[in-house]
């Protein structure tokens, strides 16, 4: 499956949900914001959105700082 995270494109194998992605790419424990096709997605829902082909993410990760 091709994804394009970030504007760069991705291989997985196999459909996964948000929240298996968020794993894979060891942001499980960060403050991040998902959009999925120009769509932001609730955390409390990352486990039930299912990616399909071509889907188009962007993914924000939260920096403090000062």
């Amino acid at each position: 499956m091709q994804l394009i995270i970030n504007g760069q494109h991705q291989s997985y194998d196999g459909p996964p949900n948000i929240q298996q992605l968020i794993e894979h790419l060891s942001l499980q424990n960060k403050r991040i914001a998902v959009e999925r096709n120009g769509e932001i997605i609730p955390r409390s829902s990352f486990s039930e959105q299912i990616l399909n082909e071509g889907d188009q993410l962007e993914i924000i990760v939260a920096v403090g700082g000062g």
